[in-house]
């Protein structure tokens, strides 16, 4: 029997804690594949949050570390400058990059470093109860929004990949979603583009994925892809937001 589809070799054979219908796996596999098919199995330093993601080291087969909350960025930049010769990449959801580590992000971003970020967005603190994160969308109820996100009380969501975009250090900035088999297989080939911008030396680059949460957005796995769909991709458009020459 000829095998089609096997799980990566940089990829632990491992249940993992993620709720079901939780798209942090589908993430997982994209990077895992990555780095199998570029060849930096022996290459790799993942730099993994406070957050869902926290237990990601221990789902493969490549050198990790844990950075204190939001600070992954700042440790990854300092892997990346003493050992250049490593793929070195964060892996963050909302509340880790785009709240306690929006200095961070933001500063990584303008140094133009060659690291690589995959930036999770699910709308909230998924791991501490499903909080209010800044990427919350208007009238969004979460444990401390009970009443729905308001503008006034709250400000508006903030679009990370857009603002990022507008520094000159990134060579590469997209948003995905992992919906559907069809945005998936785009959101592979940005995680790739973003991959290509360090190891060619190009610069920083970041891809943010629309992911889901049905735990605390109390819905079904089919009922959160949907909302993806309908509400979070209208107020987060997909694409490519900077470009760099040579990333493709």
């Amino acid at each position: 029997m000829k095998v089609i589809y096997e799980r990566p070799t940089s990829w632990a054979n491992k249940v993992t804690h993620y709720c079901p219908g939780c798209t942090h796996g589908v993430a997982h596999r994209l990077v895992a594949e990555l780095v199998d098919e570029m060849g930096l199995v022996d290459k790799t330093i993942g730099v993994w949050p406070v957050g869902c993601a926290v237990l990601g080291y221990d789902y493969f087969n490549f050198d990790s570390v844990e950075a204190a909350h939001g600070r992954a960025p700042a440790m990854a930049t300092g892997i990346k400058v003493t050992n250049p010769d490593n793929f070195v990449f964060t892996y963050q959801g909302d509340g880790d990059l785009a709240s306690i580590g929006m200095a961070e992000i933001v500063h990584a971003a303008a140094r133009g470093w060659p690291i690589t970020v995959i930036f999770i967005n699910n709308g909230n603190y998924g791991m501490t109860g499903g909080q209010m994160a800044p990427t919350t969308l208007l009238g969004q109820k979460t444990t401390t929004s009970p009443l729905g996100r308001t503008p006034q009380a709250n400000g508006f969501p903030i679009r990370v990949a857009e603002m990022l975009a507008q520094l000159d250090g990134p060579a590469y900035i997209a948003r995905v979603s992992l919906d559907s088999p069809v945005n998936i297989r785009k959101a592979k080939s940005a995680m790739r583009k973003a991959f290509n911008a360090q190891v060619r030396g190009i610069g920083f680059s970041l891809v943010e994925c629309l992911s889901t949460c049905p735990t605390n957005w109390k819905l079904t796995p089919v009922e959160s892809m949907e909302r993806v769909r309908k509400e979070v991709m209208p107020y987060f458009p997909l694409g490519e937001f900077k470009v760099v020459e040579g990333v493709l």
